[in-house]
Protein backbone atom coordinates (compact mmCIF):
# COMPACT_ATOMS: atom_id res chain seq x y z
CA UNK A 1 0.00 0.00 0.00
CA UNK A 2 1.27 3.65 -1.10
CA UNK A 3 0.67 5.51 2.30
CA UNK A 4 1.74 9.05 0.52
CA UNK A 5 -1.12 8.33 -1.92
CA UNK A 6 -3.41 8.10 0.57
CA UNK A 7 -2.42 11.17 2.09
CA UNK A 8 -2.74 13.25 -1.01
CA UNK A 9 -6.68 12.89 -0.43
CA UNK A 10 -8.30 12.36 3.04
CA UNK A 11 -11.37 13.54 4.42
CA UNK A 12 -13.09 13.33 7.56
CA UNK A 13 -17.09 13.84 7.57
CA UNK A 14 -19.72 14.04 10.02
CA UNK A 15 -23.32 13.61 9.54
CA UNK A 16 -26.66 11.85 9.14
CA UNK A 17 -27.23 9.71 6.70
CA UNK A 18 -30.46 11.08 4.49
CA UNK A 19 -31.01 7.96 2.17
CA UNK A 20 -31.58 4.23 2.51
CA UNK A 21 -27.79 2.83 1.38
CA UNK A 22 -28.49 0.73 -1.74
CA UNK A 23 -26.53 -1.80 -3.49
CA UNK A 24 -24.76 -0.81 -6.43
CA UNK A 25 -21.50 -2.82 -7.54
CA UNK A 26 -19.08 -5.14 -7.24
CA UNK A 27 -15.54 -4.97 -7.19
CA UNK A 28 -12.75 -7.20 -7.14
CA UNK A 29 -15.14 -9.48 -5.36
CA UNK A 30 -16.43 -6.88 -3.08
CA UNK A 31 -19.73 -5.47 -2.85
CA UNK A 32 -20.58 -1.49 -1.96
CA UNK A 33 -22.98 0.51 -1.51
CA UNK A 34 -23.97 4.56 -2.03
CA UNK A 35 -26.10 6.91 -0.07
CA UNK A 36 -25.83 10.69 0.40
CA UNK A 37 -24.98 12.05 3.96
CA UNK A 38 -26.12 15.63 5.02
CA UNK A 39 -24.06 17.57 7.09
CA UNK A 40 -24.65 20.74 8.87
CA UNK A 41 -22.36 24.26 8.11
CA UNK A 42 -21.91 26.77 10.71
CA UNK A 43 -24.71 28.84 8.87
CA UNK A 44 -26.92 25.85 9.64
CA UNK A 45 -27.28 24.93 5.84
CA UNK A 46 -26.89 21.39 4.53
CA UNK A 47 -24.20 20.08 2.63
CA UNK A 48 -25.26 16.51 1.10
CA UNK A 49 -22.44 14.17 -0.05
CA UNK A 50 -22.86 11.33 -1.86
CA UNK A 51 -20.71 8.43 -0.06
CA UNK A 52 -19.56 5.04 -0.87
CA UNK A 53 -19.42 2.35 1.32
CA UNK A 54 -17.82 -1.53 0.76
CA UNK A 55 -20.63 -3.96 2.32
CA UNK A 56 -17.79 -5.09 5.00
CA UNK A 57 -18.01 -1.28 6.77
CA UNK A 58 -21.62 -1.36 5.94
CA UNK A 59 -22.65 -4.53 7.62
CA UNK A 60 -20.28 -4.00 10.47
CA UNK A 61 -22.16 -0.70 11.35
CA UNK A 62 -25.73 -1.67 9.77
CA UNK A 63 -25.60 1.96 8.05
CA UNK A 64 -29.64 2.95 8.02
CA UNK A 65 -31.43 6.28 7.79
CA UNK A 66 -31.19 8.48 10.31
CA UNK A 67 -27.93 7.64 12.03
CA UNK A 68 -25.13 10.35 12.84
CA UNK A 69 -21.53 9.01 11.29
CA UNK A 70 -18.34 10.19 11.08
CA UNK A 71 -16.16 8.00 7.77
CA UNK A 72 -12.68 8.73 7.27
CA UNK A 73 -12.22 8.86 3.60
CA UNK A 74 -11.52 9.85 0.22
CA UNK A 75 -13.49 12.31 -2.28
CA UNK A 76 -13.02 10.56 -5.29
CA UNK A 77 -13.97 10.95 -9.17
CA UNK A 78 -15.51 8.94 -12.08
CA UNK A 79 -16.85 9.60 -15.77
CA UNK A 80 -20.61 8.58 -16.23
CA UNK A 81 -22.21 8.52 -19.49
CA UNK A 82 -25.37 10.49 -19.56
CA UNK A 83 -27.18 11.35 -22.76
CA UNK A 84 -24.79 9.96 -24.99
CA UNK A 85 -22.15 13.11 -23.28
CA UNK A 86 -19.63 11.84 -20.37
CA UNK A 87 -19.93 13.45 -17.10
CA UNK A 88 -17.87 14.15 -13.95
CA UNK A 89 -19.33 12.67 -10.60
CA UNK A 90 -18.03 12.72 -7.21
CA UNK A 91 -17.93 10.56 -4.22
CA UNK A 92 -16.63 10.56 -0.59
CA UNK A 93 -15.28 6.66 -0.50
CA UNK A 94 -15.27 5.50 3.15
CA UNK A 95 -12.14 3.58 4.16
CA UNK A 96 -13.26 3.62 8.07
CA UNK A 97 -15.76 4.55 10.27
CA UNK A 98 -14.73 6.66 12.91
CA UNK A 99 -16.13 7.46 16.81
CA UNK A 100 -18.34 10.03 16.36
CA UNK A 101 -16.39 13.37 18.20
CA UNK A 102 -18.60 16.41 18.42
CA UNK A 103 -15.18 19.01 18.88
CA UNK A 104 -14.04 17.45 15.59
CA UNK A 105 -14.81 19.57 12.48
CA UNK A 106 -17.30 18.33 10.74
CA UNK A 107 -16.20 18.63 7.22
CA UNK A 108 -12.68 18.84 6.73
CA UNK A 109 -10.62 17.77 3.43
CA UNK A 110 -6.72 18.32 3.10
CA UNK A 111 -6.24 17.39 -0.39
CA UNK A 112 -2.55 17.31 -2.77
CA UNK A 113 -2.70 17.57 -6.74
CA UNK A 114 -1.85 19.47 -9.80
CA UNK A 115 -3.75 22.58 -11.23
CA UNK A 116 -4.99 20.20 -14.85
CA UNK A 117 -7.06 22.76 -16.36
CA UNK A 118 -6.41 26.68 -16.77
CA UNK A 119 -8.22 28.54 -13.64
CA UNK A 120 -11.33 30.26 -14.16
CA UNK A 121 -11.56 33.55 -12.49
CA UNK A 122 -14.94 35.59 -11.76
CA UNK A 123 -16.89 38.28 -9.81
CA UNK A 124 -20.69 37.62 -8.79
CA UNK A 125 -22.58 40.54 -8.91
CA UNK A 126 -22.22 41.13 -5.54
CA UNK A 127 -18.67 41.57 -5.91
CA UNK A 128 -17.27 38.29 -4.61
CA UNK A 129 -14.17 37.14 -6.07
CA UNK A 130 -14.27 33.40 -7.03
CA UNK A 131 -11.90 31.21 -8.85
CA UNK A 132 -12.75 27.67 -9.97
CA UNK A 133 -9.88 25.31 -10.17
CA UNK A 134 -9.91 21.68 -11.23
CA UNK A 135 -6.88 19.62 -9.03
CA UNK A 136 -5.45 16.33 -10.60
CA UNK A 137 -5.21 13.99 -7.23
CA UNK A 138 -2.83 10.74 -7.68
CA UNK A 139 -3.93 7.83 -6.02
CA UNK A 140 -3.17 4.13 -6.58
CA UNK A 141 -2.39 1.72 -9.32
CA UNK A 142 -1.76 4.59 -11.54
CA UNK A 143 -4.97 6.83 -11.21
CA UNK A 144 -5.92 9.90 -10.62
CA UNK A 145 -8.92 11.72 -9.19
CA UNK A 146 -10.07 15.08 -10.83
CA UNK A 147 -11.53 17.31 -8.11
CA UNK A 148 -13.00 20.46 -8.90
CA UNK A 149 -12.29 23.05 -5.78
CA UNK A 150 -13.39 27.07 -5.14
CA UNK A 151 -11.55 29.47 -3.90
CA UNK A 152 -13.27 32.62 -2.39
CA UNK A 153 -11.48 36.34 -2.10
CA UNK A 154 -7.89 36.39 -1.62
CA UNK A 155 -7.89 32.68 -2.31
CA UNK A 156 -9.16 33.43 -5.48
CA UNK A 157 -6.86 35.92 -6.43
CA UNK A 158 -4.07 33.90 -5.49
CA UNK A 159 -5.20 30.98 -7.14
CA UNK A 160 -6.32 32.87 -10.80
CA UNK A 161 -2.98 33.19 -12.21
CA UNK A 162 -1.55 29.60 -11.20
CA UNK A 163 0.01 27.73 -14.44
CA UNK A 164 -1.06 24.46 -15.42
CA UNK A 165 0.78 21.68 -14.07
CA UNK A 166 1.27 23.80 -10.52
CA UNK A 167 1.39 21.41 -7.64
CA UNK A 168 -0.78 22.43 -4.27
CA UNK A 169 -1.46 21.47 -1.50
CA UNK A 170 -5.09 22.51 0.34
CA UNK A 171 -7.74 22.41 3.53
CA UNK A 172 -11.03 23.09 3.04
CA UNK A 173 -14.53 21.23 3.33
CA UNK A 174 -16.55 19.48 0.47
CA UNK A 175 -19.68 21.23 -0.57
CA UNK A 176 -22.80 20.55 -2.52
CA UNK A 177 -24.46 23.49 -4.62
CA UNK A 178 -27.50 23.64 -6.67
CA UNK A 179 -28.31 25.54 -9.72
CA UNK A 180 -29.91 26.02 -12.44
CA UNK A 181 -28.94 23.81 -15.90
CA UNK A 182 -30.55 25.44 -19.08
CA UNK A 183 -31.26 22.56 -21.41
CA UNK A 184 -30.99 22.42 -25.44
CA UNK A 185 -34.78 22.37 -25.40
CA UNK A 186 -34.69 25.72 -23.57
CA UNK A 187 -35.68 24.01 -20.39
CA UNK A 188 -34.04 24.50 -17.17
CA UNK A 189 -33.12 21.38 -14.25
CA UNK A 190 -32.26 21.86 -10.92
CA UNK A 191 -28.60 20.20 -10.64
CA UNK A 192 -26.12 19.77 -7.66
CA UNK A 193 -22.90 20.47 -7.96
CA UNK A 194 -20.14 19.05 -5.63
CA UNK A 195 -16.57 20.87 -4.74
CA UNK A 196 -13.75 21.48 -2.70
CA UNK A 197 -14.47 24.76 -0.55
CA UNK A 198 -11.10 25.84 -0.13
CA UNK A 199 -9.76 27.33 3.15
CA UNK A 200 -6.12 27.16 2.63
CA UNK A 201 -3.57 26.82 -0.06
CA UNK A 202 0.02 25.81 -0.54
CA UNK A 203 2.32 25.49 -3.17
CA UNK A 204 4.83 22.82 -3.82
CA UNK A 205 7.51 25.47 -6.06
CA UNK A 206 10.23 23.04 -6.50
CA UNK A 207 7.78 20.25 -7.85
CA UNK A 208 5.13 21.56 -10.13
CA UNK A 209 7.48 21.32 -13.34
CA UNK A 210 7.43 18.16 -13.23
CA UNK A 211 3.81 17.36 -14.01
Amino acid sequence: MNYELLNNNVAVVSGTIVEEPRYTHQMYGEGFYESTLSVERLSKQNDDIPFTVSERLFADCDLQVGMTVTFLGQLRSYNKLSDGKSKLLLTLFVREILENDESRNPNSIDIIGYVCKEPVYRMTPFKREICDVLLAVNRAYNKSDYLPCIAWGRNARFMRDLPVGTKVSLNGRIQSRNYQKVKETGESEERTAYEVSINRIEIFEEESENY
